[in-house]
């Protein structure tokens, strides 16, 4: 199984994402506990805030956005452990759908 964290927004709008193939953790059953614990299909309601970071969890058959103070819990323990045991691939800014690309 594989969970991928990304995260983008803030100020400068990069994005950055991180990838953990659970099956190749040595501690790989704490792993599946921890995703059976997240509440999938509930995140914490929490008002969109500009500037802050916005994370995209996916581990299949799930995928969840949530912004930032939304990582309470379980969901702070995913991506807490996902950055914790590989490092980050950089992304580009993200355009702004309104605004033509920048070149």
């Amino acid at each position: 199984m594989d969970v991928f964290v990304s995260r983008s927004g803030g100020l400068a709008g990069l994005r950055l994402t991180w990838h953990v193939r659970i099956d190749d953790q040595p501690d790989r059953d704490e792993w599946y506990l921890l995703i059976e614990e997240i509440p999938w299909s509930a995140p914490p309601p929490v008002p969109p805030e500009p500037d802050r970071f916005v994370y995209r969890i996916r581990c299949e058959p799930h995928e969840a956005t949530l912004a930032e103070r939304q990582l309470t819990g379980p969901w702070r323990k995913l991506v807490d452990r996902v950055q914790d045991a590989t490092e980050p691939e950089r992304g580009g800014r993200r355009e702004s759908p309104t605004r033509p690309p920048t070149r």
